[in-house]
């Protein structure tokens, strides 16, 4: 590896956030899927949640949206809801379901800078009533077009960059923010040790 890979790497690591994450609730296409984690990627998250219990499990996600994004994150896929949920809720202080009702709070005044997972639907859905039950609230990205809702890649995108500029105003990206151990198996992982 050269110096230059090496430092890269480094610094990605570096950036990480393991206070945030994403969930997809039954998403069918891999390329909205890979498209998310990609931006999952650009703004430093490591892990994200897959859930399909109403679909089959993936077993590949559309590379050429990604550039093999997949690749750089953990993916946990489940197909029970409950399973996942425990996991996630062990893991992170908040969850926030993307939902556009008239009671969801505009996503630009949530606090991201806490512990946060944020949950989105599959492309005709959106979020389950099953799943908003897991959630401490709802959210959602405000729009004044006649189309009230954006493509689950575009409203994932537009949240995280929300997520990014509040954590990045706090100082979330100055320090390596990884537990020693978590930073240790994805150097070996990504092997840069």
């Amino acid at each position: 590896m050269t110096p230059e890979r090496h430092h890269r790497l480094t610094s990605v690591l570096n950036h990480r956030q393991p206070d945030l994450t994403v969930v997809l609730e039954n998403v069918f296409d891999p390329h909205n899927i890979s498209a998310v984690m990609r931006t999952c990627d650009a703004v430093g998250i490591q892990d994200i949640y897959i859930l399909n219990n109403r679909i089959p499990p993936h077993k590949k996600w559309g590379y050429r949206s990604s550039s093999t994004a997949a690749k750089w994150l953990n993916v946990n896929q489940y197909t029970d809801a409950e399973t996942c949920f425990a996991e996630i809720r062990r893991k992170y202080q908040k969850i926030y379901t993307s939902c556009l009702g008239e009671n969801s709070s505009d996503v630009f005044k949530i606090n991201l800078t806490q512990s946060v997972a944020l949950v989105f639907g599959n492309e005709t859905y959106g979020v389950s009533d099953e799943i908003r039950k897991y959630g401490d609230g709802d959210f959602v990205i405000p729009q004044v077009g006649i189309i009230k809702s954006l493509n689950i890649s575009v409203a994932c995108a537009v949240t995280l960059y929300e997520a990014f500029r509040q954590k990045n105003e706090k100082g979330h990206y100055d320090n390596s923010r990884l537990s020693d151990d978590d930073l240790q198996n994805l150097k070996q992982k990504w092997g840069i040790i």
